[in-house]
This record gives structure tokens, sequence and C-alpha cells, in this order.
């Protein structure tokens, strides 16, 4: 049972959005450079990281960055696979491409990850604000109540 005065889940991010950004990609090149390790492709396991991480920085973040995180999962999927067309391009297409075309075949292999991921983030990105303004509506109605 959530107490009146007690926070919840969607108001505990508070971590300003450079700093979640930086995490962002490095956990976004740590989960694609775990699954090149494993399988020499950038795959599922990305896919589920990815997705994870997305929802994870939407929660993680201070209510005022909330535009960082919204914008970053397409950003933070283009420069990973930016960064791997450049270094590996076979990880994410086939070992001929050039680095414009490892990237578009990478986007659009992942392409359901990124909608998933973006999708997700946004949604907790709407969840927390609409808590966030639902806590000010009942503190301005009860003073008594933290903010």
């Amino acid at each position: 049972m959530n107490l009146p005065g007690s926070r919840t889940m969607w108001e505990e991010g508070r971590e300003p959005g450079r700093e979640v950004a930086a995490l962002g990609v490095a956990l976004a090149l740590t989960a694609a450079a775990i699954d090149l390790l494993l399988t020499d492709q950038v795959g599922l396991l990305f896919d589920l990281g990815f997705v994870a991480l997305c929802v994870g920085l939407a929660l993680a973040v201070r209510p005022s960055d909330f535009f960082t995180v919204g914008v970053l999962p397409p950003l933070l999927m283009l420069s990973t696979f930016l960064l791997l067309a450049m270094s590996r391009a076979e990880a994410i297409a086939r070992s001929g491409d050039g680095v414009v075309q490892a990237v578009v075949s990478g986007l659009s292999h992942h392409a359901i990850a990124l909608a998933l991921g973006y999708g997700l983030a946004l949604g907790v990105l709407f969840i927390r604000q609409r808590v966030a303004a639902e806590r000010l509506t009942r503190t301005a109605q009860d003073p008594r109540l933290p903010v």
C-alpha cells in the first residue's frame, strides 16, 4: 500500500539528463560488445538489452530532463550502429557493405527493438509526468503532504 506522502517508482528518477545519456551510450556499447563476444553478430541479446536500457533510462532521469531521454533511443541506436559500421560492419550487415549501408541495414534489422524501446521509454515518461502532476494537485489540495 502506498502511503499518501511516500514516493512511487515513477517519482524516484533524479539523475541529470547528461549523465543518463552518457550512461545510455556506455551501456548500449557494452550490450553490443557482449553480444559480439558471444555470437559475432549484434542480435537478440543486444535487442533485449536495448529495450531494458530505454526503460531504465526513462525511470532514472529527473523530470526537468525528460526531453533528453525522450529523444535518446533513436540517437543511441544510430550512434551504436555507426561506431559498429566503422569498426566491424559485418556485425550488423554484410561484410562488403559500406558504412552508410551497414548503418541502414543494422537499423532495419533492429527496428522492432528500436520501436519497442522508444515506445516504452515514451510511455514511462508519460506516466511519470502524469504521476507528478497528480502529486502536485494533491499537494495543492492538502498542503501537509510532502511534494
